[in-house]
């Protein structure tokens, strides 16, 4: 090791219980101190050669940047399986259609769910969630063996309590890029164990590492804030607040990137929303993804004809990069449905013709998007007076410690500045409700626009809307609600939690990424009638019967219903399977009375609550 690194050296040291956590977790060897206080194992920055290629974060500079100039969007798929072996096979698909087109891919490979959690404090939940998700770490390094990224660079993601480590690990194996999130994709999206700060600093590590060794970085999500139901604005100013901590942190703003969300219902929305980005953001360059909670049918050719919409709001807002989506409803896509999804996108991206679209209505909602999030910024920050866009320069954030800066940001967050309606953060304030107008557009509710924020800047529904009260509760049975496993998909669990609510039940929420016994435990300590898992990994499989196993070893198991929801197999080719499963022999496999899977009514489950906690009254009564 030559080049001096003095940030990522200090986090290595500062950290080294939790790397050799790590390497124990994950059978993978990481940089370590030597008898002589010397850090070993940690490779030289990028440029560097791997497997024969150099890597290095500027490939996807370069990509980026054609993208822009050429007006088509370079290609984002994302596509991760278990085992690298797996990975590469199923990633050769998409490699031989880029070849076919005559394109680069920037390939994402998703890593295995295990990554959101701190191998030193929760290496339990890491043991009991492996397999899913994506690839492991391990397999990241094999998969560079293999051949991943000699033509298409790749990045990981490394979202969670620990990303530095994450990152560290995807550096030595070869990967040109990484996303971090800090300020929305973790916590706000429900990842990972710790508190906000804890996250917070994490990030600010990761930022660091990513910048002294030239690593690309999608820095932060719009659409993480955009599926929990938060406004356009309220993405934006969290996403200047990210690129604060990322010009603290050194990173050159030609590695950093940010993603967004498109809904393709109103196209000069979606234009004002990538033009707001492109005028305030530090960052270089834009991923645009296609919204994926519209519920298209879980058929490939439909989706293609629904993502359409999206791939054309990408193409004429002159987004660097776009993701094509495949096989979004029935988990993680084969091979072969990606290299489809690649062609159908670029087919719209070569025949659409690019223009420039002028419109009043355009420049209306660009600046009411900026407005939004320079009012959210003002008060976060405690500004006395508005903030302007040309103040957020690389000068203002470089008046804020790293510390001070990432304070109020945490306190902002718990406060209910900082807020979208569905946050996964157990330490997070929600009050704001906000509403998808007829226009696509998402606005908040009268009287519920975040806590401490000039109302007058916040986009307000001029829609009829009916917000539910608060409903006494009604019934005497008591549901527990909670994700198991490393997943921190919330979105669905929360949806039922609110209609479980409004029937009249108390419901105890433990959120995401629970042990199943950690569950079953609770439910006997509040004495519930009633529990409802979910896992959107493919691991309900192991996971659920733990729950039922553990309420038979607390005696309970007769005085108990269980059922659970999300995606009971991981893969597109083992979804059928289990469907007909369940159709055929029911879910007594699972351990559970009842499985509702993606698509389920909500009224459906509620009604099944009903008639079931009826039957458990009688049977406890004889």
């Amino acid at each position: 090791m030559t080049a001096k690194r003095p940030n990522t050296e200090r986090i290595i040291k500062e950290d080294v219980e939790r790397i050799k956590a790590y390497e124990k977790a994950f059978g993978v060897k990481m940089p370590y101190i030597d008898e002589k206080g010397i850090i070993q194992g940690l490779p030289e920055p990028y440029p560097r050669e791997v497997n024969g290629v150099m890597r290095s974060g500027y490939r996807l500079t370069e990509l980026g940047r054609k993208g822009l100039k050429d007006s088509i969007p370079i290609l984002n798929p994302i596509l991760g399986r278990n085992t690298a072996t797996e990975t590469y096979k199923e990633s050769k698909h998409m490699y031989d259609m880029a070849e076919k087109l005559g394109i680069t891919l920037f390939h994402f490979v998703h890593s295995e769910a295990t990554r959101h959690i701190d191998p030193l404090d929760g290496i339990e939940l890491i043991e009991q969630s492996r397999g899913k998700g994506g690839i492991t770490p391990l397999g990241e390094r094999e998969f560079v063996k293999l051949g991943g990224g000699l033509k298409h660079p790749v990045r990981i993601n490394a979202t969670g309590d620990t990303p530095h480590i994450s990152i560290l690990n995807s550096f030595i194996a070869g990967f040109d890029g990484t996303d971090i999130g800090p300020v929305i994709h973790v916590h706000f999206g429900g990842r990972g164990i710790h508190d906000y700060k804890t996250k917070l600093v994490n990030g600010f590590k990761a930022i660091q590492i990513c910048a002294e060794n030239n690593i690309f970085v999608q820095l932060d999500s719009h659409k993480h804030i955009n599926n929990i139901e938060g406004t356009d604005g309220m993405a934006l100013a969290m996403c200047l607040l990210a690129e604060g901590l990322a010009v603290l942190g050194g990173l050159d703003r030609a590695l950093s990137c940010i993603q967004m969300n498109v809904g393709g219902i109103n196209l000069l929305a979606d234009l004002a929303l990538i033009k707001a980005f492109r005028e305030m953001i530090w960052s270089e360059f834009i991923v645009v993804v296609p919204e994926t909670f519209q519920n298209p049918p879980p058929d490939l050719i439909v989706e293609q004809a629904h993502f359409a919409r999206m791939a054309i709001s990408a193409k004429l807002g002159g987004a660097n990069f776009y993701r094509p989506k495949a096989a979004e409803s029935v988990g993680i896509p084969t091979g072969e449905s990606m290299a489809k999804a690649i062609w159908a996108s670029m087919n719209v991206f070569e025949n659409t013709y690019k223009i420039d679209i002028h419109d009043d209505y355009i420049a209306q909602r660009k600046n009411e998007i900026k407005q939004e999030a320079l009012a959210v910024l003002t008060a976060t920050l405690g500004e006395s007076t508005m903030l302007k866009p040309e103040q957020i320069t690389e000068d203002f954030w470089r008046r804020y410690d790293p510390e001070e800066l990432i304070d109020l940001i945490v306190k902002a967050g718990k406060s209910g500045i900082l807020d979208a309606p569905r946050a996964g953060g157990w330490d997070l304030k929600r009050f704001v409700k906000t509403h998808r107008d007829s226009d696509g557009i998402r606005r908040y509710v009268p009287g519920y626009t975040p806590l401490g924020v000039d109302k007058k800047y916040m986009p307000i529904t001029k829609e009829e809307v009916s917000v539910p009260k608060q409903v006494p509760i009604t019934k005497k049975h008591k549901v527990v609600l909670a994700t198991v496993g490393a997943d921190a998909h919330v979105i669905g669990i929360n949806q039922v939690r609110e209609a479980i609510e409004q029937a009249g039940y108390e419901v105890v929420f433990l959120r995401g990424m629970n042990l199943p016994e950690t569950v079953a435990e609770v439910a006997a300590e509040t004495k519930a009638s009633l529990i409802g898992v979910s896992n959107l990994l493919g691991l309900g499989i192991t996971l659920f019967p733990r729950v039922n196993q553990r309420l038979q070893e607390l005696g309970i198991r007769d005085k108990v219903l269980l059922m659970a929801g999300g995606r009971i197999a991981e893969k597109e080719e083992e979804h059928k399977k289990y469907e007909e499963k369940i159709k055929n022999e029911g879910p007594s496999f699972l351990g559970v009375d009842a499985f509702f899977g993606p698509g389920s009514k909500l009224e459906d489950i509620v009604a099944w609550i009903d008639e079931n906690t009826k039957k458990l009254d009688k049977k406890i009564q004889k």
